[in-house]
């Protein structure tokens, strides 16, 4: 259910009783735990922990406390190690301004020569990070070209410096500090993060989360972690598992491929994956590489499109969630007459509905199919990602027609519908406010924003 992402399994105070301390790991329902080396020595001590345990995985690299004797010829050596398959990244490697124990040139000079072998093996890296933000965003930005992926380890910065790091690609990472009672800021900025790019670590021996503060850290706390971070953004804790653990498996490969699921929850709701397909080829769409959500693999072929009764069988009493919101990666009016059997069954059993869509259905369908929304769809949320015809043609990658038949069908929907809204991705390039204005004002329905870390 869980990935420890951080545990320093080879320190000494865990050489009486690491049997027992990853019988309780299993035991608590952790899959994986990836160690990370802190120089030369422990990096061979990881890789000879990873042979013995079939569930451990390990990083290679030089942290920045024993980076002062750093030497360009420790490259070739941190190369060589990381050829062990069971080695999935450099790390952990950064820049630590809080103890003086390494030059901080050394420490640069560490940190790049680090990143650069990450870049060259196609290989993440694992960032420490301690009063040192400026200096280690500067150089993780400038190789923002690059093929660079970092995860950042006991994540303890704001959100202004969350979202540049996302918004480069990158991964944030907890450990226990977010259990800590005087950790209200921190806690703030978890709920910020999209559970897509969250992944959760224990950081052991170190920052041992409540109830067990005072303790030595181990693998099995990383629940307590993981149950905070549900609390956070109000989710079970199957969600954080599932959500966290793939993104494991997306960063390190350490993991498998989720198979291919019909309907998905979150957040107290259930989402129905009609289909893959779709008119439209939105840039930050993610339909035609992994077409994963939050741990949910939605990627299914057309052939693999399963028929009402299935999704009705999966459904089961309606009752149970907030709203049956049809939503996969793909446009769901491609299968309309399934969507419609569908509501059928959810209305006539008590449940309410929310249909997500591209608005593009009257054109999909050759029919005007706001009608037949009546009674059927509570919530139709549209995307409108731009209130300027061309802007939105380049986004959507369609017709520039098709701005103006989404409008249509928004117009038209206001008929048949109890809510209306449309959405609107957060881009720098997109003018937020006349968005907002041609919603609410020109077509008299509700206005909501998308948060989007590109």
């Amino acid at each position: 259910m869980f990935i420890d992402t951080h545990a320093h399994l080879f320190y000494p105070n865990f050489k009486d009783d690491l049997n027992e301390v990853l019988n309780r790991a299993k035991e608590n329902g952790i899959d994986n735990i990836l160690i990370p080396s802190t120089d030369i020595a422990t990096s061979k001590e990881v890789i000879e922990l990873t042979g013995k345990y079939d569930f451990i995985y390990g990083a290679v690299g030089v942290h920045p406390h024993d980076s002062k004797d750093w030497d360009t010829s420790w490259i070739k050596e941190i190369k060589e190690l990381a050829a062990n398959v069971k080695i999935k990244a450099i790390g952990e490697i950064g820049l630590d301004y809080y103890y003086d124990f390494s030059p901080k040139v050394k420490q640069k000079q560490s940190f790049r020569a680090q990143i650069e072998l990450a870049i060259e093996l196609s290989l993440p890296i694992v960032v420490h990070t301690r009063e040192s933000d400026e200096d280690v965003d500067e150089i993780i930005g400038s190789y923002k070209e690059t093929n660079l992926k970092a995860q950042f380890h006991c994540f303890s910065g704001d959100k202004d410096r969350a979202k540049r790091l996302l918004n480069l690609g990158h991964y944030i990472s907890f450990t226990g500090n977010i259990t800590f009672k005087k950790a209200d800021e921190l806690r703030e900025v978890v709920k910020y993060i999209p559970l897509d790019r969250l992944m959760i670590e224990t950081d052991s021996p170190f920052l041992t989360p409540v109830p067990n503060r005072g303790k030595r850290n181990e693998p099995s706390y990383v629940k307590f972690v993981a149950e905070q971070i549900a609390k956070i953004h109000s989710i079970s804790l199957e969600e954080v598992g599932r959500a966290t653990s793939y993104n494991v498996f997306k960063f390190f490969g350490i993991g498998e491929m989720p198979k291919v699921s019909y309907t998905y929850q979150l957040n107290g709701n259930l989402y129905i994956n009609i289909t893959n397909r779709c008119n439209a080829d939105c840039f930050f769409c993610e339909r035609e590489s992994d077409a994963v959500l939050k741990g949910y693999n939605l990627g299914m072929k057309k052939s693999e499109e399963p028929g009402a009764n299935v999704y009705i069988k999966e459904i089961g009493d309606p009752k149970k969630y907030k709203e049956i919101i049809f939503c996969g990666y793909g446009e769901p009016t491609i299968r309309w007459d399934v969507v419609k059997e569908i509501s059928m069954y959810v209305k006539e059993n008590g449940g309410r509905t929310r249909l997500n869509t591209n608005g593009h259905g009257n054109v999909i369908n050759k029919k005007d199919i706001a009608p037949e929304m009546e009674g059927l769809i509570d919530t139709v949320s549209i995307s409108l990602n731009s209130a300027e015809p061309e802007q939105y043609s380049k986004i959507m990658g369609v017709d520039k027609s098709m701005f103006y038949e989404m409008k249509n069908f928004t117009e038209k929907a206001k008929a048949f519908v109890r809510e209306v809204i449309l959405t609107i991705v957060q881009v720098n390039e997109i003018d937020i406010e006349k968005a907002r204005k041609f919603t609410e004002d020109e077509l008299g329905v509700t206005f909501r924003e998308r948060p989007y870390f590109g």
